[in-house]
């Protein structure tokens, strides 16, 4: 296969892509012809592929949906060939997505999980995949066996939250992978293949069939303890609540040695990388800036975020109201 072909292939994905109006609209999409036009700038004769990324980037819209979950994802196809063109090229991908790290809580990474450690007997962590409402059903049924359960949607930065959590609470040793596996992003199939094979220099998993299985938040030291502290367990695909009890219960049988009771003690012996924490402190000398600034208001009863941005005369220009925060910075970005 020529480097036209597979370079034309990409094109035809994208086009494809972006004649839906959903697509216009994911963050899949978006951050894929991103991305790709940062690599392709560092590759010589890549004009005709630098343009028409250019005119697609034009033609977003405001992005809604971060994943859709589609069972074909058009802009991973398009970089899975890119990746199969340079395998190199995940040397050029920016990281600039990280997460906060909490060193004496756990879940030490937050995010919407359900967590239950509360004794010796809680070996079994689940991770529902792109099955968001399978976690929850789990969660309230809430098996004595169950340490923590969880959707996992991205290759990347999905992954290296179940690694962080995982490693700094030793009482976990099996890891269920359960529901639907997103067919873009594959993040279950993608901790199969961390488990199975580890990470190559790059830090991408091997043999992951994700778009971008990139770790950038973890050490390699991380990685290595959590393919030795877990069993990952291929449930993939089943979203029958009770095989998924029964399959918690027989993992959690076979685990002879579980160490909740000494979590506090044998936690602090483990070192997980982490980015600064600055804590929020009221300023002592207040400079406006002059294009204006921001109010945020949150308005519980009403359960949305209000946000009044004034002009540096403090003249207020508009009202921006939502429910969540990643709509509300969307739109004052745009």
């Amino acid at each position: 296969m020529t480097q036209k072909f597979q370079i034309d292939k990409i094109l035809s994905e994208l086009e494809k892509g972006m004649s839906l109006e959903k697509c216009r609209k994911c963050g899949c999409m978006k951050e894929t012809l991103e991305s790709l036009l940062s690599i392709s700038k560092s590759v010589p004769d890549f004009g005709n592929l630098i343009e028409n990324l250019e005119m697609w980037l034009g033609q977003m819209g405001e992005v809604k949906y971060e994943c859709l979950g589609c069972r074909y994802c058009y802009p991973a196809v398009a970089m899975n060939v890119f990746n199969q063109i340079f395998p190199e090229s995940s040397s050029f991908e920016s990281g600039s997505c990280v997460f906060e790290t909490k060193e004496k809580i756990w879940p030490s990474v937050p995010g919407e999980y359900f967590a239950f450690c509360d004794g010796a007997n809680c070996p079994v962590a689940v991770s529902t995949l792109a099955s968001v409402e399978l976690a929850e059903s789990l969660a309230k049924i809430r098996p004595k066996e169950l340490c923590i359960v969880g959707k996992t949607e991205t290759e990347n930065i999905g992954i290296e939250k179940v690694i962080k959590n995982t490693i700094t609470n030793p009482t976990i040793h099996v890891l269920l992978l359960v529901g639907k596996d997103a067919e873009g992003h594959r993040s279950g199939a993608s901790l199969i293949a961390l488990w199975e094979n580890g990470i190559d220099e790059n830090m991408r998993i091997i043999n992951s069939p994700g778009k971008r299985p990139i770790l950038k938040n973890v050490t390699l030291q991380e990685v290595e303890t959590f393919r030795k502290q877990v069993k990952v367990v291929d449930m993939i695909g089943c979203e029958d609540v009770n095989k998924i009890l029964e399959k918690i219960k027989e993992v959690s049988e076979e685990v002879t040695k579980s160490c909740c009771e000494n979590f506090e003690k044998e936690k602090k012996s483990i070192q997980v990388s982490t980015v600064p924490i600055i804590k929020a402190k009221k300023p002592d000398k207040v400079e406006m800036d002059k294009a204006g600034y921001f109010v945020i208001i949150p308005q519980m009863e009403r359960k949305l975020i209000i946000v009044e941005h004034y002009s540096y005369d403090n003249k207020l220009l508009r009202i921006i109201e939502g429910e969540e925060a990643k709509a509300i910075y969307w739109t004052i970005i745009k």
